[in-house]
């Protein structure tokens, strides 16, 4: 089931995908907290605006260099346990959202990812249990200014700033992982390309740690981790996120 937070009108709704109808199911509420009860109406697909599909309440928890190429093209090797960092819940955006380019970095890279959304409260989750805190899946892409990073020592600002983490198109509650490819392309251009399967870290293992540490809550979002080919974006770029069978995450960077 793919759901979709979106506009139409005035109003801001959540409703299911209808794919073969191009159209929205509407709810009557966020289905991670009130269940799938519809209104009776639905939206074409083509008169809504989709919006970041989860606006974390709390957090967005990343895992750095958890593809074994992309440790490697930024010179190292993947840690032996999952390396957390913090994004601001400000940093979301949805698809059609613009990357803004601050001012600070001259060096500002695309890295496409899959997204975890957490559904319930999770403290010291097992790894067997894990699968059960999870509402769905969406494409995510952890823009980064990596000359910040490079001079801060620590990722915080380089990753943080206000548009830095794209989410959408919609969230998928029961997405094959097995068989799934992410690409990141750029004006076309295919940058990134892996297997989900290539992960270091599985989801089940970074739930496990990551809820180990701090507890994790509904709307949480988890991003697992980018291939190798992490690249820039340029004033003007058109970024695109795809995750087989889940969608695709476009957006466009601009100086500002």
């Amino acid at each position: 089931m793919k759901i979709a937070r979106f506009s139409h009108g005035e109003s801001i709704s959540f409703g299911i995908l209808d794919e073969e109808e191009d159209e929205l199911v509407v709810l009557k509420a966020d289905p991670m907290y009130a269940g799938y009860e519809p209104t009776g109406q639905r939206v074409a697909l083509a008169d809504a605006t989709l919006l970041a599909p989860v606006i974390p309440r709390s957090k967005v928890v990343a895992v750095g260099k958890n593809y074994r190429e992309h440790a490697a093209e930024m010179g190292g090797e993947a840690p032996s346990e999952p390396l957390l960092f913090l994004k601001p819940n400000t940093s979301v955006i949805g698809t059609a959202d613009i990357i803004v380019l601050p001012q600070q970095s001259e060096q500002v890279e695309h890295e496409g990812e899959l997204a975890v959304v957490i559904g319930r409260v999770a403290k010291n989750v097992s790894e067997a249990d894990a699968a059960g805190v999870i509402f769905g899946y969406t494409v995510a892409n952890d823009v980064t200014a990596r000359d910040l990073q490079r001079r801060d020592g620590q990722w915080s600002r380089a990753k943080g700033f206000d548009t830095f983490c794209p989410l959408g198109p919609v969230i998928d509650t029961e997405l094959d992982l097995e068989e799934g490819i992410i690409q990141t392309r750029v004006n076309g251009e295919v940058r990134q390309q892996g297997a989900l399967s290539d992960m270091v870290h599985s989801i089940p293992a970074i739930i496990a740690y990551a809820s180990s540490v701090f507890t994790l809550l509904p709307g949480d979002v988890i991003l697992t981790g980018t291939p190798a080919g992490v690249g820039p974006l340029v004033d003007g770029d058109v970024v695109e996120v795809t995750v087989s069978g889940l969608g695709t995450l476009t957006n466009t960077a601009r100086r500002m």
